[in-house]
């Protein structure tokens, strides 16, 4: 199947869940692995380097899903083709994915199977919170101090005129 780039230069969701409705409705249809407390939502995308980032709920799975935006560089990936791309809290694994009416894009695995989701509404907190996790700069790291250096600080402390 030929992978087709397809760029989007407004936010993809109401893209997104109609083609995965539409998943649910065939493909799916009947599958055990669906939970049906849960529904096709798109949650949170955003603008990223170029691109749409967001997280995208079905009753089989919930994942990150990166986009092409109107602009930015896309790397190619061939679908089940794993790529790392570097998110504001580190190195994320994603996978290429294609689907003819959305074109190519990338899926990072969150959760699945879904069962462990009572319903929507915890489905949804969990998209939201694992969105903001990895869109969340990390804290700088205090800088190691080696207690030799401290010693060594302290002793010249003491050896100037009017310290210590």
């Amino acid at each position: 199947m030929s992978s087709v780039l397809k760029r989007y230069p407004t936010d993809p969701s109401q893209h997104l869940e109609a083609v995965f409705r539409d998943i649910e409705r065939t493909r799916m249809a009947g599958l055990p692995i669906l939970n049906t407390a849960l529904t096709v939502e798109a949650i949170g995308f955003t603008p990223w380097q170029g691109h749409w980032l967001g997280a995208l709920i079905t009753p089989w799975f919930l994942n990150l899903v990166l986009v092409p935006g109107a602009q930015g560089e896309w790397p190619h990936a061939a679908e089940g083709e794993r790529i790392v791309r570097r998110l504001p809290a580190g190195d994320c694994g994603f996978y290429g994915c294609y689907e003819p009416v959305i074109g190519e894009f990338h899926a990072s695995s969150v959760h699945s199977p879904m069962s462990r989701f009572a319903d929507q509404a915890a489905a949804r907190a969990e998209a939201q919170r694992s969105l903001a996790a990895w869109l969340a700069v990390p804290e700088p790291a205090e800088p190691a101090t080696n207690e030799a250096d401290g010693e060594r600080r302290a002793f010249l402390r003491r050896m100037l005129p009017g310290e210590g």
